[in-house]
C-alpha cells in the first residue's frame, strides 16, 4: 500500500555487500504481498475482528508515516537543487499520469461512484514508499526514487485533495479541507516528527533502521484488515472488476513513467525509477482518507492495490535488472 513504508529505502552500498538495513528491506518487500495476502484474508472471513480495528485506521498511518520519517536524511533533498529536472518530471508525472489514468480506468469499466472514487484517491496519492527499494533491485536510481516519494508525499496535503475534488467531486461530495488536514495529521506531521527525530538521534536509530520496514509491514496489514473487513460484500460483488482496475491503472503507470522520463531526455536509470514511483501509490493513504471520508467500499481499490504494485513492482524489478545486465550498459 507504500501507503505506506513497506521499506525503507536502501542507501546504495559504497562495496560488493550489503548492509543490514539493505537485507532487511528486501526480506520486507519480497514478504510483503504474502502478509498483505493474509491481512486480507484474516478481514475478510474474520470481519468483526477487523471491525474493532478499524476505528484506528488513522494511527496505524501515522505509525507508518513516522517510521518513514526516521529513515529520512535532509541530504535525500539535496538532490532536488543539484538534478531538479529529474525531480521534477518525476513529481509532475505522480501528479498528472495516475489521476488521469484513474478517470480514464473507471469511465472504461464503468465504475459505480463508490468504487470509482477509491479509484481515483488512489490516483491522486504520493508515491507509494516501497517503491524506493523496489528502485534499487531495478537497478534504478535509488537516490532519486527516495527524493521523489518524498516530495511527492510533502505535496500531498495539497495536491491529493484537490485533485480528487476536481476529478471526483461530481461522483461523490468530496470535503478538500478535512481531507487536506487529515493528510497533514496522518502523513505531513509524522514524517516531518521523524525526520527531526532522525537529526537529532542519529547513531541510534541507525541502529534501528533494520526493523523499520517490519513496523511498516505491520502497520499495513492492520489497514488492510480494517478496510476488507467492511468490504466483504463488495469483494464479492465486484472483486473481479476492480482488481481489474488496479491492473490496468498500475501497468499504464509503470508505462507512461517510463516512456515521459524518456521523451524528456533522461536516461535509463531515471526513466526506470521514474516508472516506479509513478506506478505504486502510496495506498496505504488512500485506503485510509477512503474510509474516512467515504465508506469502505471506496477504500476496496487501494486494498486491492496495495497487494498488487508490491508483485507488479517485484516483477517490473527483475525485468529491469536482467535488461541491464543483458546489454550491459551504463544506464545512466
Amino acid at each position: 500500500m507504500t501507503s505506506s513504508r513497506p521499506a525503507p529505502a536502501p542507501e546504495a552500498p559504497t562495496s560488493g555487500a550489503p548492509t543490514s538495513e539493505d537485507r532487511s528491506a528486501r526480506i520486507a518487500v519480497t514478504v510483503f504481498p504474502a502478509l498483505i495476502l493474509l491481512a486480507a484474508a484474516v478481514g475478510f472471513f474474520a470481519p468483526d475482528f477487523g471491525q474493532v480495528l478499524a476505528p484506528h485506521t488513522s494511527i496505524y498511518l501515522g505509525v507508518i508515516m513516522f517510521a518513514m520519517g526516521l529513515t529520512l536524511t535532509l541530504p535525500d533533498f539535496a538532490l532536488v537543487v543539484r538534478r531538479p529536472l529529474p525531480v521534477l518530471i518525476g513529481v509532475v508525472a505522480q501528479y498528472v499520469i495516475m489521476p488521469l489514468v484513474a478517470v480514464l480506468v473507471t469511465w472504461a469499466l464503468q465504475l459505480p461512484a463508490e468504487l470509482a472514487v477509491g479509484v481515483i484517491l488512489v490516483g491522486c496519492a504520493p508515491g507509494g514508499t516501497s517503491s524506493n527499494v523496489i528502485t534499487y533491485l531495478a537497478k534504478g536510481d535509488t537516490a532519486l526514487s527516495v527524493t521523489m516519494t518524498s516530495i511527492s508525499t510533502l505535496l500531498a496535503p495539497l495536491l491529493t485533495p484537490v485533485l480528487t475534488l476536481w476529478l471526483a467531486g461530481s461522483l461523490l461530495p468530496v470535503d478538500a479541507g478535512s481531507m487536506a488536514m487529515s493528510i497533514v495529521k496522518m502523513v505531513l506531521i509524522p514524517v516531518i516528527g521523524g525526520l527531526v527525530v532522525r537529526a537529532l538521534l542519529r547513531s541510534a536509530i541507525d541502529r534501528i533502521l533494520p526493523a523499520l520496514p517490519w513496523v511498516s509491514v505491520a502497520g499495513i496489514s492492520l489497514v488492510v484488515i480494517s478496510v476488507v473487513s467492511g468490504s466483504t460484500e463488495a469483494i464479492v460483488t465486484a472483486g473481479a472488476v476492480v482488481l481489474l482496475a488496479v491492473i490496468l491503472h498500475n501497468g499504464i503507470g509503470y508505462l507512461l513513467g517510463y516512456w515521459t522520463a524518456r521523451l524528456l531526455k533522461q536516461g535509463e536509470r531515471a526513466a526506470r525509477t521514474t516508472s516506479i514511483e509513478v506506478g505504486m501509490q502510496n495506498s496505504g493513504l488512500a485506503a485510509t482518507l477512503a474510509a474516512t471520508a467515504f465508506s469502505p467500499t471506496a477504500a476496496l481499490p487501494a486494498a486491492i492495490f496495495s497487494i498488487w504494485h508490491n508483485l507488479s513492482g517485484a516483477v517490473l524489478a527483475m525485468y529491469y535488472r536482467r535488461s541491464a545486465d543483458k546489454h550491459q550498459v551504463d544506464p545512466a
